[in-house]
């Protein structure tokens, strides 16, 4: 079961065209001027089967955003998750606190690039907020392509 506050379906926001966001619980960075701080808490929202979010997924028929919190909270139940997304043929993005360094740094933090497209990578620093940066919150996060990136050379996610 994972923890979900929210599942979002025809959003804009968080990624290229339209997309199903899925909001988990749970995050320790706790980043000053957080735009959603209630994820914080892992009991937040309720507990879902990875059949019940993939019924949603599946309704919407469009590419993922796996947000929060931070997701990678719950990677092993995530990646149980992130399975079924790709075996339906979506793409997904992952939004997290941690850096890609980190991710990839950490054996069981790095099983889920084996499925996500992008990593929107860092943590949301206030004083480096701008409201102009495309699909992130502040000028240290990073769209990192991972199917583009090697290890010692990160790609950054470009629409062109």
């Amino acid at each position: 079961m994972l923890q979900v506050i929210d599942i979002v379906d025809g959003t804009i926001v968080d990624g290229p065209g339209l997309r199903t966001s899925i909001y988990f619980a749970g995050c320790r960075h706790a980043c000053e001027g957080c735009h959603n701080p209630q994820s914080w808490d892992f009991s937040a929202g309720r507990p879902m089967s990875i059949e019940e979010i993939m019924e949603r997924v599946e309704e919407a028929d469009s590419d993922v955003t796996l947000t929060g919190g931070d997701p990678l909270y719950q990677i092993d139940e995530l990646i149980g998750l992130c399975r079924a997304i790709r075996q339906k043929g979506y793409g997904i993005w992952c939004y997290t606190g941690f850096t890609y360094e980190q991710i990839l740094a950490d054996p069981s933090l790095a099983r889920i690039l084996d499925y996500v497209d992008v990593v929107v990578d860092g943590p949301f620093v206030l004083a480096l907020r701008d409201i102009s940066l495309r699909f992130k919150g502040s000028a240290n996060q990073r769209l990192v392509d991972v199917r583009r990136s090697r290890p010692g050379e990160i790609a950054l996610w470009t629409d062109q």
